[in-house]
């Protein structure tokens, strides 16, 4: 048999266990580089947690106070009279006697209207009065001569009765000159024109020396009165029963007007009067208080605040508003006892001004929490911010307090 050619033996050795060994190579230096370049730094053992430690808090005590139960609102000033002051003749407005803003006073002469036309139709009708009243006077010589001819039956009867006649006639006439005569007068006294109420100037419409037309629409200007001044604002229907009782004593409410960011009092004054229905739409009772506003503090249609005090609660218990708390259990808030803060469930009554009355849970001159509350819970360690000073019967008093931590 013929020899075998094995001259292609080498070259059908397979390439993959070199393969293999390149691939492994590559991989143990991509864990080395991982290893000492690419490794993330092991954390440090985990500290104290500070949010493990006390509380900073601040606290106040709670107090024992008289508290004014108030009803707020949102009322509008309303300026107790308003006059649009029109001529009530037609002429050429002459002189405009005020400035625009200025105060007046009842009856003071505002304007004047050209007087001239209207004194000669005076005059016309006083002469008119004059001929009329000749002729009465002839007209009564005829009847009283008549009167004694009948009694010598010179005349006939008819004659005198057609005398008397004449006299009536002439009187009526008279009368009727006389009221000409008044009325005439009278137009001329509307060319002056007075002020029918004290208040304050509005802007002027019509210059002195335009003609002006009897009880025109604009008028000249307005006159609103600001002393003294009203404000009506609405109370919800279940308050009625309460203002009108407040209403009803004899000593008014007291209504306080502040301004729209409810920081400054404005006046202060009485609650007037109640209409005399609630509104079905709204569901509230309009009511206006009175005040005299002798500073001009009050402008009119401005928007104010209203404070209504209803009732007065003598020693109340009472807590910052900003301390009470809302939860599944009702309202409640934090009290300091021994080191630590404890939930008390309060029962509350009216607020106002920033504070809230407590009816039931809590004593006054207990230290309530005011700030710090966030990170509070029933039975926490606390430890006091800023210590106010605090009534001798508060837990508080008596024990050292520390050091203010720093904020």
């Amino acid at each position: 048999m013929p020899a075998q050619d094995d001259s292609s033996a080498p070259a059908s050795r397979s390439p993959w266990p070199r393969r293999i060994l390149w691939l492994g190579l590559l991989a143990g230096a991509a864990a080395l580089a991982w290893h000492f370049v690419l490794r993330p730094p092991k954390a440090p053992p985990p500290g104290p947690s500070p949010w493990a430690g006390p509380v900073p808090v601040r606290v106040e005590p709670a107090r024992s106070e008289n508290f004014t139960v108030q009803v707020r609102a949102v009322g509008t000033v309303t300026p107790a009279n308003t006059v649009t002051v029109r001529s009530r003749v037609d002429g050429q407005l002459a002189r405009v006697l005020v400035r625009e803003g200025q105060q007046v006073a009842r009856g003071q002469l505002l304007a004047e209207i050209d007087p001239e036309p209207l004194r000669v139709a005076l005059a016309q009708m006083q002469g008119q009065q004059q001929q009329n009243l000749a002729q009465l006077r002839n007209a009564e010589s005829e009847l009283a001569r008549y009167e004694q001819l009948f009694q010598r039956d010179a005349v006939a009867r008819q004659t005198l009765e057609r005398q008397r006649a004449q006299v009536q006639q002439l009187r009526g006439t008279l009368q009727i000159d006389q009221a000409q005569v008044d009325h005439a007068r009278l137009q001329l006294s509307y060319t002056r024109i007075m002020a029918p109420i004290a208040g304050r100037v509005g802007l002027r419409r019509v210059d002195a020396g335009n003609l002006v037309t009897a009880n025109a629409t604009d008028g000249l200007f307005t006159l609103t009165q600001t002393q003294p001044v009203a404000v009506l604002f609405n109370v919800p229907e279940p308050l009625v029963a309460e203002v009108r009782s407040a209403h009803a004593r004899r000593d008014a409410a007291v209504a306080e007007a502040w301004d729209r960011d409810n920081r400054q009092r404005l006046a202060a004054g009485r609650l007037d009067t109640l209409d005399n229905q609630i509104d079905a739409a709204t569901g509230t009772l309009k009511l206006k208080a009175r005040f005299e506003n002798t500073d001009d503090a009050l402008f009119p249609n401005q928007f104010v605040n209203v404070r209504l005090a209803l009732r007065e609660l003598p020693g109340a218990v009472t807590v910052a508003t900003d301390a009470v708390q809302f939860g599944s259990r009702g309202s409640y808030v934090y009290v300091i006892a021994d080191g630590k803060a404890r939930v008390r469930v309060l029962v509350l009554g009216p607020a106002g001004n920033g504070r809230t009355v407590v009816e039931k849970g809590l004593a006054a001159g207990e230290p309530v929490v005011l700030e710090g509350l966030d990170r509070l819970e029933d039975g926490r360690a606390v430890t006091l911010v800023e210590q106010p000073d605090l009534p001798a019967n508060s837990p508080l008093a008596t024990t050292e307090q520390p050091a203010p931590a720093a904020r």
